[in-house]
């Protein structure tokens, strides 16, 4: 072989690798829960990232721990970073199809410590609060703003509406019927304790119109005037807010929920997969996704990058976690079926 062919054929070889590890490095699959938190996802995070890094990210939906399971099972992992509250990332931990998260793959030092996870780089805080109709409750008359007021149907009349699963619900019940937000888990370990939330799920189902499966629904039915009052996540009702419905939130309770990132096993592309991840947890790109929903940051280092006015709008300003009760996943994993199936029933009476 000549010298010229050699080189010829060495660049041809080089062409090829090259245009190979492109087209590895240029995919990312990311899967995430729909409406406008996947959109502020997309506009504060997928976007920017896609753009700063030439890496495409493909958007799937509804990554459901079980479905992650059968992935895996079956050596058909589709998906790279899927995204989970903590209830669901404690499900999937138990059940394998998360990687561990080690600070030499993503530094997380400066995120809040209550939120951190080894299996999950937490994204956001998002809290159950009470929304209403501003409309039936306007301003300068009195209008609910704490769990108690919410099951107060004598002093704040109109059709309710609950989600179908009953966590965060639960909590609120309690706090509703003088629980401290502090004891509400200990409470809750007892018989006793269940009996009591259930009571108080007794007691107001009279007043719920229906029970929502999306986070959209109760906006939806605010909006529209099919109820007058919700409990429901922040970050949807400012969203209905914005477009312009007659919502306005209560912040005199929450129960706070972190939402995660999660890297799962065997993922097709990781080491893009843990760049996105390095990528979203930065206190700039924090401060970026609450311009887009009104979900805090996980770090405390977002807050100076973020506007007094836009602070408002977000759970997870110290002030504010200072009175909120952070749902506990542990319990849920451990205690949720029992009192999921006796919510159930209570719901189908």
């Amino acid at each position: 072989m000549t010298s010229k062919l050699q080189k010829m054929v060495s660049t041809v070889a080089a062409a090829a690798a090259l245009l190979a590890g492109a087209a590895h490095a240029a995919e990312l699959n990311f899967a995430s829960w729909g409406g406008a938190y996947q959109g502020a996802i997309r506009e504060a995070w997928l976007k920017p990232f896609a753009k700063d890094t030439g890496v495409k990210v493909t958007e799937d939906t509804d990554p459901q721990v079980a479905k992650i399971r059968a992935m895996i099972d079956t050596k058909t992992v589709n998906w790279d970073v899927v995204t989970e509250n903590s209830a669901r990332l404690t499900r999937g931990i138990k059940l394998g199809v998360f990687e561990k998260i080690t600070p030499e793959m993503v530094d997380q030092k400066h995120v809040i410590r209550g939120a951190r996870n080894d299996y999950g780089v937490p994204s956001e805080i998002f809290s159950t609060v009470v929304g209403f109709s501003s409309k039936t409750f306007p301003t300068g008359k009195p209008q609910p703003s704490t769990f108690a007021d919410f099951w107060d149907v004598a002093k704040f009349p109109g059709k309710r509406t609950l989600q179908d699963d009953p966590a965060t619900v639960i909590e609120a019940a309690l706090i509703a019927d003088g629980v401290a937000p502090a004891d509400v888990y200990k409470v809750l370990a007892t018989p006793a304790g269940v009996d009591r939330a259930m009571k108080q799920i007794e007691k107001i189902k009279p007043s719920v119109a229906m029970w929502w499966k999306n986070g959209a629904e109760p906006v939806n039915a605010l909006g529209s005037g099919e109820v007058v009052m919700a409990l429901g996540w922040n970050g949807r009702f400012q969203a209905g807010i914005d477009s312009g419905l007659p919502i306005q939130m209560g912040w005199g309770n929450a129960v706070a929920q972190v939402g995660y990132f999660a890297l799962v096993k065997g993922a097709p592309h990781r080491d893009e997969a843990l760049k996105l991840l390095n990528y979203m947890i930065q206190p700039k790109n924090q401060a970026e996704f609450s311009k887009h929903i009104a979900y805090g940051p996980t770090t405390e280092a977002a807050f100076p990058l973020i506007d007094e006015a836009r602070k408002q709008r977000l759970p997870s300003t110290p002030e504010r976690l200072k009175s909120a009760l952070f749902l506990d996943s542990e319990f849920w994993e451990k205690q949720g079926p029992a009192i999921v199936e006796r919510y159930n029933q209570i719901r189908a009476r």
